[in-house]
């Protein structure tokens, strides 16, 4: 069994590239069942002039991969990154 506080000081890794996505900060709980639906990685602030906050990144469940002592693995591909091919178009 695992705490939300043991849960959210694990780093969230991106298994694609490597990328640290940072920490959870919330996640998304399906009150009819009592699962866990996703998790959300709260965005980094931003620093010097650039005010604000980063988009949340919100990571289905089916998404994890892994949960180890230290680090979550997850799936994640942004939605900017992906460029349909012509023959999906």
């Amino acid at each position: 069994m695992v705490r939300i506080s043991e849960f959210q000081i694990k780093d969230v890794v991106n298994v694609a590239d490597g990328k640290k996505l940072g920490n959870i900060g919330d996640i998304e709980i399906n009150v009819q069942t009592g699962k866990i639906d996703a998790i959300i990685i709260s965005g980094s602030g931003k620093i010097l002039g650039f005010f604000g906050k980063d988009d949340d990144i919100t990571i289905p469940w089916e998404n994890i991969l892994k949960i180890g002592e230290d680090v979550i693995l997850v799936r994640y591909k942004e939605s900017s990154e992906y460029k349909p091919n012509e023959e999906e178009s």
